[in-house]
């Protein structure tokens, strides 16, 4: 009896340490009866997407998912590893290959052209074929249009489709710019940025946006430098040299002259208080350019009247308005900046970032009906970023390597290091530094490398993509990038497959059938279990 008390009295003791931590004694074989009683209820959507939203999270490798589902735990103060981000709730869940034409590691403008425009390319380029070589306006013009590849936007706008592009970088960045742009390189966002004698006179990205895609009616992002001649003072601090144009053209303006002409609704905005003021059942086009160039960190963003709406804002405004449209909507969200935290090799603000991406999806899954509308969830590529070191559950996802953790495999130097690390960007040191006594937890604290370069590289790895809606059962294995672009076409019946995604069937489909099909399945788990 002594001894049984004992064992009962140390059981309880450990159950309280981990209680104290903040980590549940849990019932693992419960927890997987449930995901699969949940996972037999599964029936594949067959139908239509009235509506697609692809959502993009630049630089969002697994090892970003993995660590920022820990930090969103920890927030909330849980250990952790146990919290669910709200994309990784969705039904279907595949993997991507990122690699471009011509590069084992790719950069974000080969990989956006894939997405959006179903065809890899080469390194740098924008919405053209791999007949274009990087820089090269001559070919460029020379193909022509048999160069040009479409994007699902415009696709969209064909089917009569009401359309938007959402990012917290600057709009002519290369993740949306292959929304809407043809450029032979990414960089060529304003005419500023292009030399006609080493380039040629092929137009810039953001002339791109206003003269021949006015018709996508809600942008938002930042980036408005492209758009103002370098003599006009930046709105926000009234300083002069901060745009960039040399042609003297006010593109906003010319955005506004052309809105005006079709007798529509519509409203440029620079701020938060403006944005918030947009009516969005009584608007048709929204353009807003929140900073010069990209939009701040999360971390760092004014939440006043002068600063800036966050993305989860901004997606909710734009589904408001396009949802509008009985023929439905492509809107593709960029979490733009969790690539840059990473090339700075600043953890914290990345996995923010995610987060705040994460937040953007849930608003969209609560605005939208599973039933016709397809969202996807991916990442153009991953960086060398990993979770390392044996640390025990609920340790701090930005902090060092825990005591008990560093005596199973210490390092040879002696010194601590933090879980969270990186192949290579601004954190190398030789010799490395001692972290004792740094806070590994400041927004600018930058994890430590392997190799020293001024910014961190992208990698090569598999990316995730996370689907749920009508189709997204297709979404099922490993894929090429660019059968993402595909599968949204078929999807939704454009491009491609306006007259070859087996409407007639597709329309048809009984909703009761699969309700039946799914109460039935529920009925054969239950007695299994009786």
């Amino acid at each position: 009896m002594k001894t049984r008390s004992v064992v009962s009295l140390t059981i309880k003791l450990f159950i309280g340490v981990l209680l104290s931590k903040g980590i549940q004694c849990t019932n693992w074989n419960e927890i997987a009866k449930e995901s699969l009683k949940n996972a037999l209820k599964l029936q594949p959507n067959t139908g239509i997407a009235q509506n697609v939203i692809v959502f993009v999270g630049d630089g969002m490798g697994l090892s970003t998912i993995n660590a920022a589902r820990i930090y969103k735990g920890q927030k909330q103060g849980k250990p952790g590893e146990e919290t669910i981000l709200e994309f990784e709730k969705f039904p279907h869940v595949a993997l991507s290959k990122v690699y471009g034409t011509d590069k084992q590691v790719p950069e974000s403008a080969q990989t956006a052209t894939a997405l959006f425009c179903g065809v890899k390319t080469n390194f740098n380029i924008l919405g053209l074929r791999d007949s274009v070589g990087t820089s090269d306006c001559n070919a460029q013009k020379t193909q022509g249009k048999t160069a040009e590849v479409s994007s699902i936007v415009r696709h969209a706008i064909e089917q009569g489709k009401s359309t938007g592009v959402v990012t917290t970088t600057r709009i002519t960045h290369a993740t949306p710019a292959a929304t809407y742009a043809h450029a032979a390189h990414r960089d060529w966002e304003s005419d500023a940025d292009i030399n006609s004698t080493l380039h040629g006179d092929c137009k810039d990205i953001a002339l791109q946006l206003i003269n021949d895609n006015h018709d996508i009616q809600v942008v938002l992002g930042g980036g408005r430098r492209a758009f103002l001649p370098v003599t006009v003072p930046d709105p926000e601090t009234n300083a002069i040299g901060v745009n960039k144009r040399l042609d003297g053209r006010n593109l906003i303006e010319t955005w506004e002259t052309i809105q005006q002409g079709k007798s529509k609704n519509y409203r440029y905005v620079w701020r938060k208080q403006d944005f918030d003021a947009v009516d969005e059942n009584n608007i048709d086009y929204l353009l807003g350019l929140f900073n010069p160039a990209h939009m701040e960190y999360e971390l760092e963003r004014d939440t006043g009247n002068n600063g800036e709406p966050s993305l989860t804002e901004m997606t909710a405004k734009a589904i408001k308005i396009l949802r509008r449209n009985k023929k439905g909507f492509v809107l593709v969200v960029e979490g733009g900046r969790i690539d840059h935290a990473h090339h700075d090799n600043k953890a914290k603000k990345a996995l923010e970032e995610a987060v705040q991406f994460d937040e953007a999806i849930k608003e969209a899954v609560s605005l939208t009906s599973q039933k016709e509308t397809l969202i996807i969830v991916t990442a153009d590529h991953s960086h060398p970023f990993s979770l390392t070191g044996y640390t025990n559950r609920g340790n701090d996802i930005l902090g060092l390597v825990d005591e008990e953790s560093f005596k199973v495999e210490p390092t040879t130097d002696h010194m601590p290091y933090s879980s969270l690390l990186y192949g290579n960007g601004p954190g190398y040191r030789s010799p490395r530094q001692n972290l004792t006594g740094i806070n590994t937890d400041d927004k600018d604290y930058i994890q430590q490398s392997a190799v020293p370069l001024e910014y961190d590289t992208h990698s090569g790895e598999d990316v995730g993509i996370f689907a749920q809606g009508p189709m997204s059962h297709l979404f099922h294995g490993v894929h090429e990038q660019h059968y993402v672009s595909h599968v949204v076409q078929y999807a939704a019946c454009l491009g491609d497959y306006s007259e070859d995604c087996d409407k007639e069937s597709r329309s048809s489909t009984s909703g009761s059938t699969t309700q039946f099909l799914s109460l039935f399945a529920s009925l054969c788990f239950i007695f299994s279990l009786m």
